[in-house]
């Protein structure tokens, strides 16, 4: 008889959120919202669906959803939303709310006629998880009345909703972790931290920079913790706020974490203990044991300046970030290797050999280039011996096909060239010179340089081309340079710097 497997979905242990206050009781009234810290989400990390009930909803006058139901002194007045959007708060969700840190979730409505209706997000507006639900077709009346208070829907996290969790909460437990051992082992406390979006790595900021081998150190005791399984838990307890201690500063001023936030009405105050490492007031979701972190920090840490402090951040991945990291990594690995026909071991070795091969490349490119420019200006100086006839001395203008990523380097290399096979006592002169790639659009840009004998000479043709064909620099001295943009043509922009040209000498 074959055998068969049966994959049950992870279970939250029953002993994750412990309820210490002796007085404090989870509302039961459907009709009575549960206050952020004592929500589904944060007493079930792991639950994916629930049913509950409507205790409001009205329709938001927000253009965009606002961070915690706040502004900042730096938002602008935005259009309404192209789609009317619900605020809708419930007895009950799974739904995490924006908070410590922690981005919101997304997830999906069941309405009591079977309808689905998009959360784009949760936010919590004093102690009240408000959902912002997507009206269908646009139809926000429609919409009222389908969540009218008292009715019943389904909350759940979707597909989409349970990957967004497993992130944020492997993230945000391997932030403790991190912070903890860091705080233990070096004595560095963590100032603030990130969840950036997904995959990016996410940071936390310390009061200075690593070396590599304490993140290697701390990395390796970190993940001893993993690989332990410790469990965590969630203590709530009634919030007394005369009983909360000022949020410590270094020396500097600088706050180590953050307070409670001002508008917190909740009542509650939620502790996130990882068994035998850490104990931190936390109201986000977490995972109830280390066992799958698979924390890694990215070997290097990037120091930040302030007006008076200095701190770094320090960069890990977790859970599916670390999955993807990898994966993208190996890829890009694989590919390089790939193209340099080579085994990825090797691919170090070949890359400086290529980087090697590329800077031997360019000095003799600009060896030639030096030569070349040499050449040009020698031909510069005989068409100014031949054309001294002029009171107002030779003008000449030169125009060049090139693809180099420095073409105006390479004018600059003529006109110093120039400069240094002329003879002291060469007549005024006025040289133009252009570039452009040989592969042009109307969004190409080519460049221009003017040198000479006459400062005023010099910005008087400037002033001419940026008039006439929208050239646009500037310059000091008997030097001006510019860009042009578009498709230039030797039998139309080209005559139109001869004319300029004439016109500065006054024929």
């Amino acid at each position: 008889m074959a055998a068969s497997v049966v994959l049950l979905p992870p279970t939250t242990p029953r002993t994750y959120h412990r309820i210490v206050s002796p007085t404090l009781r989870i509302p039961t009234d459907p009709l009575q919202p549960i206050p952020v810290g004592l929500l589904a989400c944060q007493r079930d990390p792991l639950l994916r669906e629930l049913a509950t009930t409507v205790v409001s909803c009205t329709v938001s006058q927000q253009s965009a959803v606002p961070s915690n139901g706040r502004k900042s002194k730096k938002d602008k007045a935005q259009p309404p939303p192209s789609e009317p959007l619900l605020e809708v708060i419930l007895h009950d969700t799974i739904i995490f709310p924006e908070g410590g840190g922690q981005p919101s979730d997304i997830g999906i409505l069941t309405s009591e006629d079977g309808e689905l209706w998009n959360v784009i997000e949760v936010k919590r507006h004093g102690g009240h998880a408000v959902h912002y639900v997507r009206a269908r077709d646009a139809n926000a009346e429609s919409a009222l009345r389908v969540f009218t208070p008292g009715s019943r829907v389904g909350v759940a996290l979707g597909e989409d909703g349970v990957k967004r969790r497993l992130d944020h909460t492997s993230m945000h437990t391997s932030q403790h972790l991190l912070s903890a051992v860091i705080e233990t082992r070096l004595n560095l406390p963590t100032l603030s931290w990130s969840l950036t979006a997904y995959p990016a790595p996410s940071y936390v900021e310390i009061p200075r920079s690593m070396t590599t081998e304490e993140i290697a150190t701390i990395q390796e005791e970190a993940n001893r913790l993993v690989f332990e399984g410790r469990a965590v838990h969630v203590e709530v307890e009634e919030l007394d706020r005369e009983k909360i201690s000022e949020v410590p500063k270094l020396e500097s001023g600088r706050n180590v974490g953050k307070g409670l936030p001002s508008d917190y009405t909740g009542g509650v105050k939620r502790t996130v203990i990882i068994d035998g490492i850490d104990r931190s007031p936390c109201c986000g979701t977490h995972m109830p044991t280390t066992h799958n972190l698979q924390l890694f920090l990215l070997p290097h840490t990037d120091a930040l300046s302030r007006s008076n402090t200095s701190s770094a951040r320090l960069y890990f991945l977790s859970g599916p970030r670390l999955i993807t990291y990898l994966t993208s990594t190996h890829t890009l690995l694989a590919g390089t290797a790939t193209t340099l026909s080579c085994g990825a071991p090797q691919v170090p070795e070949r890359v400086e050999q290529v980087v090697e091969e590329r800077k031997k490349a360019t000095k003799r490119v600009e060896d030639l280039e030096a030569e070349l420019a040499a050449v040009v200006a020698k031909d510069l100086l005989n068409v100014v011996a031949n054309d001294l006839e002029s009171p107002e001395g030779a003008f000449a203008h030169r125009h060049r096909v090139d693809d180099s990523t420095n073409a105006l380097g390479f004018l600059n290399a003529i006109s110093m060239s120039y400069a240094s096979q002329a003879p002291s006592d060469l007549e005024p002169y006025l040289i133009v010179l252009s570039s452009s790639p040989s592969s042009q659009n109307a969004s190409s840009t080519s460049v221009v340089l003017i040198f000479g004998a006459d400062e005023e000479k010099v910005r008087e043709v400037g002033e001419g081309l940026n008039s006439k064909l929208s050239v646009k620099g500037g310059g000091k001295g008997t030097r001006w340079s510019g860009k042009f943009t578009g498709i230039w043509l030797e039998g139309r922009e080209g005559v139109v710097v001869n004319e300029v040209l004439k016109t500065a000498r006054g024929m």
